[in-house]
C-alpha cells in the first residue's frame, strides 16, 4: 500500500515564506467566492458595497507572491492611478500588468465555455502571456475552464479550492484528529435548526450561529437569539447540512474575554509555511472589520502562539491534502473563563483564497521587517479624488516611505459610481501596536471629514 508523506509545516511568524518562482495569470474573482451559489453572492455585492473595486487590493502584493515578472492581474474596474503611481514611485514595488473584466463578463465566459462554443474572445488577450498558470481568489468552474481553454494550469485543483473553503469538512477533520471543537450539531433542513437551538437554550446557551458549508465576510452566516424560531434562508443548505453551533461570549457559561487570531498560510507543492499571526478585529456580529500584528498577548503569553501555530499546522495539512495551493489562513477563537489557567484554543475556519489579512501581512513584512502593523477600512463621509486622499496624508508627513519608522499605506480605494472614493483600506506599519493606533487616530485628523470604520 502506497504511504503518503506528511507535509512538511515551516513555522516563522513574521518572516514572509519564499512565494511561487513563477508568474501568473490572476483573475479577481471575488463575486465567485460562493461556487454559484447565487443568493449568498448577490448578499455579498449588496452588504459590502463597492465590491467591484476591492481586487485593487491585489496590484501591490501579486507580484510579491508570484514573484517572476510580468504577471496579469484581471480586474473587475480600472483602479486609482494616483495610488498606482505611489506604490511603483514611493514604495518602489513591481506591478502587474492590468486587464479589465467585470463579473457578469466573467460569467458570460463561463457560459461560453460550458456550452462549448469555442473560445470567448476576451482570452485570445490572454493566450500568447508568458505564463503557465492561471489563479484567482478561489478556483471555480468558469477559472478552470479559462486555463484549460487557455492551455494553462490552475495552481489550485477546483476540488481542493472547493473543499478548502467548507466549513463541514474541516470540522469532521478537526474531530477526526482529536483537537478542540465547539459544541456544533449539523441540520439538515430548518426544523432541524431550530430543535438544535432549543436544545442549546436548554443548555444555557443565549445565542447561538448558523453556518452553511461555504461562505465568507458574514455572509452564509447568521447569529440568532436561542429563544426566537429562526427562519433559515434555503441557500443556507446549497452545499447540504448546515453547522450550528453555540455562541460563546463574555458574562455566559463562565467566559471572561474572547478573542479571534488568525495565522496566515502559504502552501505549495511540498509544504506549508505559517508566516504570519495576527488579531483579527471584528463586529458583534463576527464580521470582519480589519487585522492587526502581532496579537499584544503573545509577547507575554507565547504558549498560546505556540498552540495557534500547532492546530494551525494540522489544519493546514489537510488544506494541503485537498489540492489547494496558495494563500490562505486559520482562524480560531481564544475563550477564557473563570477558574483556567490557559484560554481555550478553537479552530474557527479555514480560508483558503487571498484573504483580508493577505494583504497587509505581506506587504508590511516585505517593506518593513518585523515590528507592527494595523489595517482598518475607512468609509469616508465626503468622497474623495485619489490624489486628494493621498495628498492629505503626505502634507503631514504621515503617508509611508522607504526608510520611515512608521507611517500610512494606502493598500486600496474604494470608488462609488460617481467615480470618487467612498471606502478605502489602510495600513498603519511602526515598532509597536501602540503607534500602530496612534497613525490609524491621525489618519481620521488627516482627512478632514466623518470617518466610520466599517467592514472589510
Amino acid at each position: 500500500m502506497q504511504t503518503v508523506t506528511p507535509v512538511r509545516i515551516i513555522s516563522r511568524p513574521g518572516q514572509l515564506p519564499e512565494f511561487w518562482d513563477r508568474h501568473a495569470v490572476f483573475f479577481a474573482n471575488l463575486l465567485a467566492l460562493f461556487f454559484g451559489n447565487e443568493a449568498e453572492t448577490k448578499s455579498l455585492a449588496q452588504e459590502v458595497g463597492e465590491i467591484d473595486s476591492y481586487g485593487g487590493r491585489l496590484i501591490p502584493i501579486l507580484n510579491l507572491i508570484f514573484q517572476k515578472e510580468n504577471s496579469l492581474l484581471v480586474l473587475e474596474r480600472a483602479p486609482d492611478e494616483h495610488l498606482c503611481r505611489y506604490f511603483r514611485d514611493g514604495l518602489g514595488l513591481k506591478l502587474p500588468e492590468l486587464i479589465i473584466l467585470s463579473h457578469p463578463e466573467y460569467e458570460e465566459i463561463g457560459r461560453t465555455l460550458v456550452n462549448g462554443e469555442g473560445c470567448h474572445p476576451f482570452l485570445d488577450q490572454m493566450k500568447n502571456h508568458p505564463s503557465h498558470w492561471v489563479d484567482g481568489y478561489v478556483t471555480d468552474q468558469t477559472l478552470a475552464l479559462i486555463a484549460l481553454a487557455l492551455g494553462k494550469e490552475t495552481v489550485a485543483t477546483s476540488e481542493g479550492s472547493q473543499r478548502g473553503n467548507n466549513k463541514y469538512f474541516l470540522h469532521q477533520h478537526l474531530c477526526a484528529n482529536g483537537l478542540p471543537v465547539v459544541e456544533t450539531e449539523t441540520a439538515e433542513n430548518a426544523a432541524d435548526v431550530n430543535e438544535i437551538i432549543a436544545r442549546f437554550r436548554g443548555a444555557g446557551y443565549s445565542h447561538a450561529v448558523i453556518k452553511s458549508q461555504i461562505g465568507a465576510s458574514g455572509i452564509g452566516m447568521i447569529k440568532v437569539d436561542t429563544s426566537d424560531e429562526v427562519d433559515v434562508p434555503d441557500h443556507f443548505f446549497f452545499e447540504g447540512p448546515v453547522l450550528v453551533q453555540v455562541w460563546l461570549k463574555a458574562g455566559e457559561k463562565s467566559v471572561t474575554q474572547m478573542r479571534s487570531p488568525s495565522v496566515q498560510m502559504f502552501l505549495n507543492e511540498e509544504s506549508v509555511s505559517l508566516y504570519d499571526v495576527t488579531e483579527q478585529i471584528l463586529s458583534d456580529e463576527s464580521i470582519h472589520e480589519g487585522n492587526e500584528s502581532p496579537p499584544t498577548y503573545l509577547a507575554e503569553h507565547p504558549e498560546i502562539g505556540e498552540e495557534l501555530l500547532r492546530q494551525a499546522g494540522i489544519a493546514g495539512s489537510w488544506l494541503h491534502e485537498t489540492g489547494y495551493r496558495g494563500t490562505a489562513s486559520t482562524d480560531f477563537l481564544l475563550v477564557d473563563r473563570e477558574g483556567q489557567d490557559d484560554p481555550e484554543v478553537y479552530v474557527c475556519e479555514i480560508n483558503a483564497r487571498v484573504t483580508g489579512a493577505t494583504y497587509p501581512s505581506v506587504l508590511a513584512r516585505h517593506l518593513q521587517k518585523g515590528g507592527a502593523w494595523l489595517l482598518r477600512n475607512l468609509r469616508l463621509s465626503e468622497p474623495q479624488s485619489g490624489d486628494v486622499l493621498l495628498e492629505m496624508l503626505d502634507r503631514p508627513g504621515h503617508l509611508y516611505m522607504p526608510g520611515m519608522k512608521s507611517g500610512i499605506v494606502p493598500i486600496n480605494f474604494n470608488f462609488g459610481e460617481d467615480g470618487k472614493v467612498h471606502k478605502g483600506q489602510f495600513l498603519c506599519l511602526a515598532d509597536t501596536a501602540e503607534r500602530c493606533h496612534e497613525l490609524l487616530d491621525l489618519a481620521e485628523e488627516d482627512l478632514p471629514m466623518d470617518i466610520e470604520q466599517v467592514r472589510d
